[in-house]
C-alpha cells in the first residue's frame, strides 16, 4: 500500500467503509512491515501470520454486506506479551513461561476480538513487564526505530516500537509504573494510562496488582481515543473494575482548551532533566497558553519519595504474584529436580531472569517479618500522601502537564549494570500509578540527535475524556504527529 507510513486507524477505518482497500491488504501490509524490519527491531515474540489473514478474511466479508462490527473491523493490532491470548503463546518475555499456551482469552482481548481487530503477533517487553528499556527480555532487547542502538523504553517497548514502526495501526500494552508512557514518548507514539479500574485486569499476567493498568498506543490521539473506548468499561470479571460509565471519547477531542487550568509541576522540573526535554515541554505548555488555556504552578511536595514508595511495593506485589510459577501447574519445569523443593529453586532459578529475581528478593525482604512495618507499611502511607497531593494540586488546576522522561532514548547497555540509574528512568511516572491517575504521553519534540520527546498529561480520577482533548489540541497545533522514523520506508 503506497499510503501505508501516513495511514491512521481511523483513516484506514474509513478507507475499509468506502472501499479503497480490504482488510486482507492491511494485513498484509502490516505482516510485510513485520518481515522487513521486525529481525532489526526484535518487537515480535509470536507473529500470528496465519491468524491474521483468517480474521481479515472475516472482516472483509462483514464489511462487504455492510456489517462492520465497529470501527476496528479489520484493523491490525498487537498486542504485549502480557495478555492472555487463546491457542497463542503468551511467554511474558520469560523462559520460564516460553511455551504457555492460554486455555482462554483476556477481557480486553475479547473486546476487541468482538469489535472484529485483526492480531498481528505479541510483542516484546521486559520480563514480565518488569523494566524501563526494554532489555530484560529473554527475548533478546528490543531496538527503537529512531535509532536501533538506542532503547525503545520499557517494559512495553514492543507494542510501542510496533505502532511507530508501522507494524500494526494499534497496540495495547500496561503500565506499572510507567510502562506505557515511557515507550510512547521515547517512540514519539501516543500512550494512555487510564485510571486505574477503568480497563480490565482479567486475562493480563500481574506483576503489581494495586498499579497494574491496561492501556493503547496509537499513532495519533484520536487513534488512541478509539481503542481505549473499545477496551474500557465495567467487566464482572474483575474485581478492581470501575462500574464508571465510559464517556464518547471521540466525541469530545475537538472542544479545544479555552478556559483550562493547566499546572505545572515545579517538582518535575528539577535537576537531571534534559535541557532538550525540558525546553520542549514548556513550549508545549506555552503552545496550550496559546491556545486559550492558562498555565500556573503546583506542588506535588512528596513526589521525591514515590521512587522508593515505587520499590517497596510493586516488589512485595510482584514477590506474592510470581510466587506461582514453581513447575507444577503450568510453564517450564526441572526435570532433573529429585525433591519437590529442589524442583521449585531450578525452576525459578533457570526461568527468571536477572531482574525478576532481584525484584522477587527485594519484595520479599519488605514484607518479611520485623520489616514489613518499616517498609511496605510505611510504603502505603506515603502513598496516600502522594495522592493528596494529586488532590490538593487538582483543587487549582484541571490537568497537569510535565515531562514523561527526563532524558530521551539512551543507548542499548548503558544502565544494565546500574539497576539504581535504570529506576530514576521512570522518576517523573511512578507516582501517577501510585495515585490510580490517569496519564498519557504524547509527542512533543525531538532533541539534537532526532530522538523523540514526550508531553506527559495527567488528570482526576476516570478524566480520559478531558486528557485526550488536551492531547489533541497540542497535537493539532505543534506539528509533531506528521513524523516518521528512518526504519519506516515511505513509498511514493
Amino acid at each position: 500500500m503506497s499510503d501505508w507510513a501516513d495511514l491512521t486507524l481511523a483513516a484506514a477505518a474509513e478507507g475499509l467503509r468506502r472501499g479503497r482497500f480490504s482488510a486482507t491488504e492491511l494485513a498484509s501490509a502490516a505482516l510485510g512491515e513485520i518481515d522487513r524490519t521486525g529481525p532489526v527491531l526484535n518487537d515480535f515474540i509470536t507473529i500470528t501470520r496465519e491468524e491474521a489473514l483468517r480474521q481479515a478474511g472475516e472482516s472483509d466479508e462483514r464489511i462487504g454486506r455492510g456489517r462492520p462490527r465497529s470501527q476496528l473491523d479489520g484493523i491490525p493490532i498487537a498486542l504485549k506479551d502480557v495478555f492472555l491470548t487463546r491457542g497463542v503463546r503468551t511467554t511474558c518475555g520469560s523462559r520460564i513461561l516460553g511455551n504457555f499456551m492460554p486455555p482462554y482469552d483476556g477481557t480486553a482481548v475479547q473486546r476487541l476480538r468482538d469489535a472484529g481487530a485483526v492480531l498481528v503477533g505479541k510483542t516484546n517487553l521486559d520480563e514480565f513487564a518488569m523494566g524501563s528499556s526494554n532489555e530484560n527480555s529473554a527475548f533478546g532487547p528490543c531496538r527503537n526505530p529512531w535509532n536501533p542502538e538506542r532503547v525503545p523504553g520499557g517494559s512495553s517497548g514492543g507494542s510501542a516500537v510496533a505502532v511507530a514502526a508501522r507494524h500494526c495501526l494499534g497496540a495495547l500494552g500496561t503500565d506499572t509504573g510507567g510502562s506505557i508512557r515511557l515507550p510512547a514518548s521515547y517512540c514519539s507514539v501516543v500512550g494512555v494510562k487510564p485510571t486505574y479500574g477503568r480497563v480490565s485486569r482479567y486475562g493480563i499476567v500481574a506483576y503489581a496488582s494495586s498499579l497494574d493498568q491496561v492501556g493503547p498506543f496509537a499513532l495519533d490521539v484520536r487513534d488512541a481515543a478509539i481503542l481505549l473506548e473499545a477496551i474500557a468499561g465495567h467487566d464482572p470479571l474483575d474485581s478492581t473494575s470501575s462500574p464508571r460509565p465510559v464517556p464518547p471519547l471521540q466525541d469530545v477531542l475537538e472542544g479545544g482548551v479555552r478556559g483550562l487550568r493547566v499546572g505545572v509541576p515545579r517538582e518535575y522540573f528539577a535537576e537531571g532533566l534534559q535541557p532538550e526535554v525540558e525546553a520542549s515541554v514548556r513550549a508545549a505548555i506555552r503552545g496550550l497558553e496559546a491556545s486559550g488555556a492558562t498555565a500556573e504552578p503546583v506542588s506535588l511536595p512528596h513526589a521525591g519519595h514515590a521512587l522508593a514508595t515505587y520499590y517497596v511495593l510493586a516488589t512485595a506485589e510482584a514477590s506474592s504474584n510470581l510466587a506461582r510459577y514453581d513447575g507444577v501447574r503450568y510453564g517450564d519445569r526441572a526435570r532433573d529436580a529429585t525433591t519437590l523443593v529442589e524442583a521449585y529453586c531450578r525452576t525459578r532459578e533457570r526461568g527468571f531472569g536477572a531482574e525478576v529475581k532481584r525484584r522477587i528478593l527485594l519484595g520479599t525482604f519488605a514484607l518479611s517479618a520485623g520489616y514489613y512495618d518499616a517498609y511496605y507499611g510505611k510504603a502505603q502511607r506515603v502513598r496516600t500522601l502522594i495522592r493528596r497531593d494529586f488532590d490538593h494540586a487538582f483543587a487549582s488546576c484541571d490537568v497537569i502537564a510535565a515531562p514523561t522522561a527526563p532524558t530521551t532514548a539512551f543507548a542499548i547497555g548503558a544502565k544494565m549494570d546500574d539497576p539504581l540509574t535504570m529506576y530514576l528512568t521512570d522518576v517523573l511516572t511512578l507516582s501517577v500509578n501510585l495515585a490510580g491517575l490517569p496519564g498519557l504521553s504524547v509527542p512533543c519534540g525531538a532533541d539534537a540527535a532526532g530522538l523523540p520527546i514526550g508531553l506527559q498529561l495527567i488528570g482526576r480520577p476516570f478524566a480520559e475524556d478531558l486528557l485526550l482533548r488536551v492531547a489533541f489540541a497540542h497535537e493539532q497545533s505543534s506539528g509533531w504527529r506528521a513524523r516518521v522514523p528512518p526504519v519506516v520506508e515511505v513509498r511514493a
